[in-house]
């Protein structure tokens, strides 16, 4: 079964900052909401995907479990290195079935784990939702988390009233990673997603879900496409940027681009 888009996490130091830069860009923000392992975040939804802007806040709440160790502790030391964004995630429909076909490529980080936490809608009230996450791990790649997320109460999760967005961001269209030998990665890739094949573009490739894709490029080919470096590649393969699906498509590619990168710019955005 080949997995789509389910979410991103974008790594911050400073989650009201972080929040009101997604705000200022024209999207819709949740509200804040913890995890029992001490990290905070803000959602921004779309049809089927979100952006998860988070944070680790209570860094006395981390223990030794799965959660904390391969989410907390993930992202507490991606964001100290370089804020943005750190984690791809794939939805999924049995995480124990994910956790045993990763199992059986060598690529499990985890077994099937399950958590459970309260929302607010957007009238207040709060509402249940819980999670089953199947964690898998391309050692090539050590800045990009992994793994699927399974919603066991969706209805009280996705809300229409989150996913309008001033900018006209309508729903994600792309995860971008950039890699200095994209190759490397094209074997984790396919087995992590599901899908048969990559269509490629010389050393670059898009691997297309029933959810958007996965994009993966070179340096100089990001730069050609953005108009803008890629981030520091020192410690190996970054998630660069996002494009999403828009009214306006140039527009809000470019902010994807420019939410990849953790700080605000100065300047007005492109």
């Amino acid at each position: 079964m080949t997995r789509g888009l389910d979410h991103i996490v974008h790594a911050v130091g400073d989650l009201d900052a972080a929040a009101a830069r997604y705000r200022e860009l024209g999207f819709t923000v949740g509200a804040r909401n913890k995890h029992p392992w001490g990290t905070h975040n803000h959602i921004v939804q779309f049809p089927g995907f979100f952006i998860e802007i988070l944070t680790l806040a209570e860094p006395d709440k981390m223990s030794g479990d799965v959660f904390s160790e391969n989410f907390g502790v993930f992202n507490r030391d991606f964001a100290a290195r370089h804020e943005g964004l750190s984690m791809l995630v794939l939805e999924s429909r049995d995480a124990h079935a994910d956790a045993a076909a990763y199992k059986a490529a060598g690529i499990a980080a985890s077994e099937a784990t399950r958590f459970d936490r309260e929302a607010k809608r957007p009238d207040g009230t709060t509402v249940h939702v819980a999670f089953t996450l199947a964690f898998a791990q391309d050692k090539t790649a050590p800045q990009i988390g992994t793994f699927t997320c399974q919603q066991h109460y969706p209805e009280n999760f996705w809300n229409p009233a989150f996913q309008t967005h001033a900018n006209g961001a309508t729903g994600i269209a792309a995860v971008v990673m950039v890699a200095n030998e994209p190759a490397r990665h094209r074997d984790f890739l396919l087995a992590y997603s599901g899908a048969d094949h990559a269509a490629s573009n010389g050393e670059n490739y898009s691997i297309g879900l029933p959810r958007g894709a996965i994009e993966v490029m070179t340096p100089a080919a990001f730069g050609a496409r953005f108009g803008m470096a890629a981030p520091d590649l020192t410690g190996g393969p970054r998630l660069a940027a996002l494009r999403f699906d828009a009214v306006d498509s140039k527009v809000v590619q470019a902010l994807g681009a420019v939410l990849a990168f953790g700080p605000p710019p100065t300047g007005p955005s492109r």
